[in-house]
């Protein structure tokens, strides 16, 4: 059980965070965190389970898409041209934050939590997924209740799904 956000979480979800919790601490693996939409959520999460958050690397909050960029080496033209909540940009932040840490895993999450600006998509998350010497998993997902901690926890979910899948070692569909 998660220490602090255990109240605050869904039963289902911190059993989920300390299994993949339990599995990433066995192997021995780092992890390192790029987060835009969650604002840290993830890591606060990751880093709350007894016994297993000195697995915990480093986080990056990168907010803007300047961070992205300056922080984690995200080219201008993913930038410009998908855009910050994006396919291409959620992988380029995982592997952004892999190539930046010592972590043999790293998360991303990019999206639109609530309301943003013209054009954007409340309630759209992209959320990769990165380790050595494997594919970079991604997966999109739509929330339909746009409130900010819905969709920051359906995001944490699809986190979670995507760590179960790279540790697996198959595909995420």
């Amino acid at each position: 059980m998660t220490d602090t956000l255990s109240p605050a979480l869904p039963a289902g979800l911190d059993r989920r965070i300390n299994e993949v919790m339990g599995r990433i601490c066995a192997r021995g693996y780092r992890l390192a965190t790029a987060e835009s939409c969650t604002g840290g959520l993830i890591a606060s999460v990751l880093t709350d389970v007894p016994g297993c958050a000195h697995v915990f690397e480093r986080g990056f909050v990168v907010y803007s898409p300047e961070a992205k960029r300056e922080i984690l080496g995200i080219s201008q033209l993913l930038l410009d041209g998908p855009g910050p909540v994006s396919e291409p940009v959620a992988r380029a932040m995982a592997e952004g934050a892999l190539a930046r840490s010592i972590a043999e895993m790293a998360i991303a999450v990019t999206g639109f939590a609530g309301p943003g600006g013209p054009g954007d998509e409340p309630g759209l998350v992209h959320v990769a997924v990165a380790m050595h010497r494997r594919p970079t998993l991604h997966r999109a997902a739509r929330f339909q209740d746009g409130s900010r901690g819905a969709v920051r926890l359906g995001a944490l979910d699809v986190v979670l799904e995507l760590m179960t899948a790279q540790l697996d070692g198959a595909p995420a569909a």
